[in-house]
């Protein structure tokens, strides 16, 4: 007769847990996702290199401790002149009291030291990009072509140091974990993030034949290739393509579109969900950690189409919710768009709507906290081994 097994777990809900992130001044999908883990860990404050409440009035709900480089004000919404000492400002804060430090980061907020009893988790959303994976993109960025290479050498190294830091990681994507194996040598975790449940259609998608234009949401920065979008619907003048977002590549941009292209600048959420109920779909054409912009989509019962490489591959099924096209040319992107537009695809908005489903903020909680418990079980056992 066979006993059964029995797994002891241990309480965890009196855990004292702080967050840390790189830089607390602008909004976008990391700002999402911190707002969703606020409602994991409501008590947890977020320590930072710079905040701006201004330009970050989603914090204002948070404890949020800024490093003492924090004090220069014009410095809070220019975080970029601080990379040299980031990581020294990280190492300035004291989290002794913590039993739990989730550092979520694409950047330096790895570098907070930790005692051993504390677990640090690194929620990584992607090793940082300017020295990593995407190095040719930036090197077309003026600022970054007059950093001399044995500076960027040095960003590297630093990088790799403090990446030692933390005990564990978890990645927001398979994308993002093959990138910590290959830049960090580290093993990862995969919690996707959620979408927000604001962007899930409470009522009956739009039917395809009532959409009348396609859609990109994206910040218009040269490695989100939105200038590839442009050109593809200069060339499908029978089409009608609407742009949401702004940054640095606007301007060029407006003059590269004609006019079946229009600009219509940062909108508001409910702005948003309009733009996606009503899209016959929203292209997606660059290489991205994991991407929010799809699910959003999906989630409203809209399709995507995106490049097939990325966060995009995890989100996308191909001939279901959206179509993937292999190229970053105009004939690639050209040829996947003429194919949705044929009706050769079983995409439907429900399907859509399904995947969506697996990426709910219930849903990211859950699977959130129990990693963190389990991770937290196995650090406890593992002190105690050594005792």
């Amino acid at each position: 007769m066979t006993g059964k097994k029995y797994t002891t777990y241990m309480d965890t809900s009196n855990l004292k847990i702080a967050l840390v992130y790189d830089q607390v001044n602008k909004f976008g999908g990391a700002e999402r996702l911190l707002s969703a883990l606020q409602k994991i860990y409501p008590q947890a404050p977020i320590y930072t290199l710079v905040h701006s409440p201004k330009s970050a009035s989603w914090a204002s709900s948070f404890k949020v401790i800024p490093s003492p480089i924090n004090i220069f004000k014009p410095l809070r919404t220019r975080h970029q002149w601080l990379s040299p000492i980031a990581p020294m400002m990280f190492e300035t804060f004291n989290l002794n009291k913590f039993d739990v430090v989730i550092s979520i980061t694409r950047d330096n907020a790895k570098a907070v030291i930790t005692k051993p009893e504390t677990l640090h988790i690194c929620y990584c959303l992607t090793p940082t990009r300017y020295l990593w994976g995407d190095i040719m993109e930036y090197n077309q960025d003026i600022k970054m072509k007059l950093i001399p290479n044995s500076i960027k050498k040095y960003f590297r190294n630093t990088d790799l140091l403090i990446s030692k830091r933390p005990d564990r990681y978890i990645a927001i994507s398979k994308e993002v974990k093959d990138r910590i194996k290959t830049y960090y040598n580290q093993d990862s975790d995969v919690v996707y993030p959620p979408t927000e449940d604001k962007f899930y259609s409470k009522s009956k998608p739009n039917s395809p034949n009532k959409r009348k234009y396609y859609l990109v949401v994206s910040r218009l920065e040269p490695y989100k290739k939105t200038n590839l979008v442009i050109n593809t619907f200069n060339y499908l003048q029978g089409e009608t393509l609407k742009v949401v977002g702004t940054g640095s590549q606007l301007k060029n941009l407006k003059k590269l579109a004609q006019g079946n292209t229009s600009f219509l600048g940062q909108v508001s959420d409910q702005e948003l969900i309009k733009l996606y109920a009503n899209a016959k779909a929203v292209i997606f054409p660059q290489i991205e950690d994991f991407g929010l912009v799809p699910l959003e989509a999906q989630a409203s019962g809209t399709p995507v189409i995106a490049f097939n490489k990325g966060g995009a591959k995890e989100t996308v099924i191909n001939n279901h919710t959206g179509i993937l096209f292999n190229h970053q040319t105009v004939s690639s992107l050209t040829k996947a768009i003429k194919k949705f537009e044929s009706g050769k695809h079983q995409i439907t908005p429900a399907k859509c709507q399904q995947n969506a489903l697996k990426f709910t903020q219930d849903r990211f909680i859950i699977n959130f906290r129990d990693k963190v418990n389990k991770l937290w079980q196995k650090h406890k056992l593992q002190l105690q081994q050594k005792q």
